[in-house]
């Protein structure tokens, strides 16, 4: 779940990375049996999901290659400095890894400015790639037309909730709500009848970065229309759009939220680690009504998480967030997820994707998707009914695909992110006004597109 820091702790971090990288020289072309892979690693250390599978592909890969030896590169931190440092490393053939770990809201910015490989001479002889679903596929293509990362999974949101506190508020242990009011009024009655509970989490702010623009901005926005058009950019005239009333209604229900006093303290909301403290804390220990989240939680609750909580699914509920006005189609999620690319400057480029081959066979592939709360985007693996029913809940979110929305992925997306968290931090603070900070967000995303907007 992306995360960004405020800028000082970007600059920090990447001068950080900077020195770090400068003082490891050497590089991914110091050895060419040598293949390095780098990942993201999870903040909390109890959470080894990624490792425990890299390591099992690791044997296998040198166990099938004889001579040669994967060495993993783990990036320990929340997922913005984790782009910053990665970034850092990709700029020079010294530091770049032979694999990286993208994250598909960022990766046409990396293409863009030259970092990653075109990987279509490879796709092209690998027969698996016709396994993998359009929109996976589409989620890791260039405007240039090429693909530039094999994704290794995806993902959907929806509401989950405590059915411990719903019965102690009078609410349903079955609830689906049908519009934004049905959810705000639940977290309502939480806060009246359970007063020492946090009614519900919305991500908000620049801190939590990414998180605020898709788990929840994104959420409320797509939901504000039928779905037929995206409210963000326009494909037709190539332009991003500005703050119309869908915008606005999705700031106002942010408003709310903090206003109430329906969400955590406004000091915890804007915490860069709120999302663990979620996962980690306040679910499992039954502190929380309702929280506005991803299909991925369960990894953090599996034996050997370090928190285990293996009652998880008999005490949340899962309900699909409603569309603004129960409007069709209903429900709405939003869909990302990660990729795994070769950096243009890597030296052993033809190595790389070998190890991908071996990530992604249909069992590796399973494998990963189960453990890590994934959604399938193998069309051999999504039909298999030892996925399907691997885990509680896979198959709610797997069904919130039909629903789903993309984010416009384009290069200048990073930078209207921002703008977008800058815009509810300031109503999620009270700092501004719904119309003012729809008024900042037009004008940062003026700079950002340099002026390519539709007037809404």
């Amino acid at each position: 779940m992306p995360v960004r820091p405020t800028a000082v702790l970007l600059l920090a971090s990447a001068l950080t990375a900077a020195a770090t990288l400068t003082a490891c020289g050497g590089g991914s072309g110091s050895d060419p049996d040598t293949l390095k892979v780098s990942f993201k690693q999870s903040t909390d250390n109890s959470i080894k999901v990624m490792d425990t599978y890299l390591a099992d592909i690791k044997q296998q890969f040198e166990k099938a290659n004889p001579g040669k030896k994967v060495e993993l590169v783990p990036i320990k931190a929340p997922d913005a400095e984790y782009y910053t440092k990665l970034q850092q490393m990709l700029r020079s053939p010294k530091t770049a890894p032979d694999l990286v770990y993208e994250d598909t809201f960022l990766i046409n910015s990396d293409i863009t400015s030259g970092y990653l490989k075109p990987l279509d001479p490879y796709l092209a002889k690998w027969k698996d790639w016709g396994q993998f679903i359009d929109t996976a596929k589409a989620a890791a293509r260039g405007e240039d037309g090429k693909t530039y990362g094999v994704p290794d999974g995806t993902d959907t949101r929806g509401l989950w909730f405590s059915k411990d506190v719903f019965a102690k508020a009078g609410l349903p242990a079955d609830w689906q709500p049908k519009t934004w009011e049905d959810v705000l009024d639940a977290a309502r009655a939480i806060k009246e009848k359970v007063p020492d509970v946090i009614p519900l989490n919305v991500y908000t702010g620049k801190p939590v970065g990414e998180a605020a623009t898709m788990q929840t901005f994104e959420m409320l926005l797509y939901g504000t229309n039928d779905g037929s058009s995206d409210p963000l950019y326009d494909k037709s005239s190539k332009k991003w759009i500005t703050a119309g009333q869908g915008f606005k209604d999705s700031l106002a229900f942010v408003e709310t939220v903090y206003k109430e006093k329906l969400g955590p303290d406004v000091s915890d909301a804007l915490d860069p680690n709120v999302g663990t403290r979620v996962r980690g804390e306040w679910l499992p220990q039954g502190k929380l009504g309702i929280a506005l989240d991803g299909s991925w939680l369960p990894q953090d609750w599996l034996e050997g998480s370090g928190h285990e909580w293996p009652e998880w699914s008999k005490e949340l509920g899962l309900a699909a967030m409603p569309t603004q006005k129960g409007q069709a189609p209903g429900k709405v999620s939003m869909s990302g997820g990660w990729t795994w690319s070769i950096p243009a400057k890597a030296a052993n480029p033809d190595l790389a994707f070998e190890f991908i081959k071996t990530m992604q066979t249909k069992a590796n592939a399973q494998k990963w998707y189960i453990a890590n709360s994934g959604i399938a985007v193998r069309e051999d693996v999504a039909s298999d009914p030892a996925y399907a029913e691997a885990q509680p809940g896979i198959k709610f979110f797997t069904d919130l695909v039909s629903s789903t929305h993309y984010r416009p992925a384009y290069p200048a997306y990073p930078k209207v992110s921002t703008a977008i968290q800058e815009a509810m931090e300031g109503v999620t603070t009270g700092d501004m006004s719904v119309d003012e900070a729809a008024r900042a967000y037009d004008e940062a995303l003026r700079d950002a597109t340099d002026n390519q907007v539709v007037e809404k």
